[in-house]
């Protein structure tokens, strides 16, 4: 069954709205954004900003690293992280509203080489001698991380390329990696290297996605925000169909798409 957080996120927002009032220069809201979102949350943020009189303060980094500093009392809002465990173990947590959270994107991965003719739209490459690095995630605070490793465990090459691992911090800095040539190839976020479906540069496999468990990544609002109707509000925005149209865009898909 899909669910209708726009309509969810919009009577929190007006509930919010009177009790409270609004401030007639509008809100400002602080909000956590996995690395993988970059791209796509500076567009929401742009579309956001101009339909509404609330800023957003974007600050980008790994979920795990996100996780553990809002655990220890950092000042954010909303937390858009790149897995769902972590919002749901800050709600747990009594950290965030747990009928805030719900799924906006499902991420894809995607093996990718910055020169063209590098990656066969295969994995044939990761079984060859053609790299002498392989960049990914570090899986212990980002969720691509541990999907680039299940891919490679589920291909029985991780005796392979072990030895040619090299660890970004997070998928910006994989990406990174792979770009400025430092490594030849590099399992990255597909809405890094794609736009409207078109592969921006190099070479790529888009990696099936029953090679990995699902990158479900989920938004939730932090227990200290709740009266702020900028993070309300931009949370609304994500769920609108608007917001779903440039979520889609990045080569992002959607719950609903999936029948759930």
């Amino acid at each position: 069954m899909y669910i209708d957080f726009y309509k969810i996120f919009r009577a929190l927002a007006t509930g919010f709205v009177l009790c409270c009032g609004v401030n007639a220069h509008g809100d400002e809201a602080t909000v956590a954004v996995a690395s993988n979102f970059m791209l796509a949350a500076n567009q929401l943020e742009e579309a956001f900003e101009l339909e509404t009189e609330h800023k957003l303060n974007l600050v980008f980094g790994s979920s795990g690293r996100f996780y553990a500093q809002i655990s220890n009392g950092a000042p954010f809002d909303v937390f858009l992280s790149a897995d769902q465990d972590k919002p749901r173990a800050l709600i747990e947590n009594k950290l965030a509203a747990s009928n805030s959270l719900f799924t906006y994107a499902l991420g894809s991965l995607v093996l990718w080489s910055h020169a063209e003719d590098v990656v066969n739209e295969s994995s044939d490459v990761l079984n060859s001698d053609r790299f002498s690095k392989l960049a990914i995630a570090n899986e212990r605070v980002a969720p691509y991380g541990v999907a680039a490793e299940e891919v490679i465990t589920t291909l029985n090459l991780m005796t392979q390329v072990r030895s040619r691992l090299v660890r970004g911090e997070n998928i910006s800095q994989t990406f990174q990696f792979v770009s400025t040539g430092n490594a030849e190839l590099g399992f990255v976020a597909r809405s890094q290297v794609y736009r409207e479906d078109t592969l921006i540069s190099g070479s790529a496999w888009d990696v099936p996605a029953n090679l990995h468990n699902p990158i479900r990544q989920d938004a939730v609002l932090l227990t200290r925000a709740v009266e702020n109707t900028a993070a309300l509000s931009f949370l609304e925005f994500l769920a609108s169909d608007r917001g779903r149209e440039i979520i889609q865009s990045f080569g992002y898909e959607l719950e609903n798409q999936h029948g759930i």
